[in-house]
């Protein structure tokens, strides 16, 4: 029958455009054609962002327009520079806005989930460079990298961690395990488990870590306690404590570099 398709047809699974016999062109098709999106009315401030930020570098870019420049991929067709300035805003720094958990995030409005996960993915993505920094690297002499490292992961946490750095005789990374996360301003921590994981990990070394979410790295007198009682029971299993360092947004402190313990 005429109105059939042929076999070629068939075998494309769908009915071939016509061809036009004189030009062997391609017939246009009949079927309405969607309309070219009209551009953003943003991308003249977007491309002069994006040219800054290529020929001056970051450094020339406040932090906002630095978030500016992370939200353009997950909201593609709206003004940023409100949302970047209220994300500062409510979380104090672009380091706190990375920082920041999930659900924090979607508080702020404008941000939905596929933005959360979007700056998740790059918080995520920019710890694990970091810890690419000291890893397979004898870490005393990578000590900036270490505390880097440790800013960019604990200092923005709204609750405690305390976190182990497990080094072998050569002081190289073993292991980096957060062992307990407690309150806002308490960490319940137990020496023998402590020393317990060292000697499954057949670490000979750790350094501590913990932060304060108040944002103030003052050792308190139960942190400076809780790390003699840790080097004492280290000391019996040939393990030693070589600092117990506490984050905050702030800065950080060294008990070691404050002749603590």
């Amino acid at each position: 029958m005429a109105d059939e398709p042929d076999e070629r047809q068939i075998f494309l699974g769908e009915f071939a455009r016509p061809v036009d016999l004189f030009s062997g062109k391609v017939a246009k098709s009949d079927a309405p054609q969607k309309p070219d999106q009209p551009p953003s009315p943003h991308s003249g401030h977007r491309d002069r962002l994006r040219a800054r930020f290529t020929d001056a570098g970051p450094d020339a870019l406040a932090d906002y327009e630095l978030l500016e420049l992370l939200l353009f991929r997950s909201i593609p067709r709206r003004d940023t520079k409100p949302l970047a300035k209220s994300l500062i805003a409510r979380f104090g720094s672009f380091g706190g806005v990375l920082g920041a958990d999930r659900d924090r995030l979607m508080e702020v409005p404008g941000v939905k989930e596929a933005v959360a996960t979007d700056l998740k993915t790059i918080a995520a993505a920019a710890q694990r460079m970091l810890k690419g920094e000291i890893a397979a690297r004898e870490v005393l002499s990578s000590w900036s990298a270490v505390i880097d490292y440790c800013k960019a992961a604990m200092a923005h946490e709204t609750r405690e961690q305390f976190r182990i750095l497990f080094l072998d005789k050569k002081n190289v990374l073993i292991a980096d395990e957060v062992q307990q996360v407690g309150t806002i301003d308490h960490t319940p921590v137990y020496p023998r488990e402590v020393m317990r994981r060292a000697l499954e990990l057949s670490a000979t070394a750790i350094i501590l870590v913990h932060n304060h979410p108040s944002g103030d790295p003052t050792p308190s007198r139960a942190d400076i306690e809780m790390t003699h009682k840790i080097a004492e029971v280290g000391k019996t299993l040939n393990v030693i404590v070589h600092d117990h360092v506490i984050i905050g947004k702030s800065g950080h402190a060294s008990l070691k570099g404050l002749d603590l313990f």
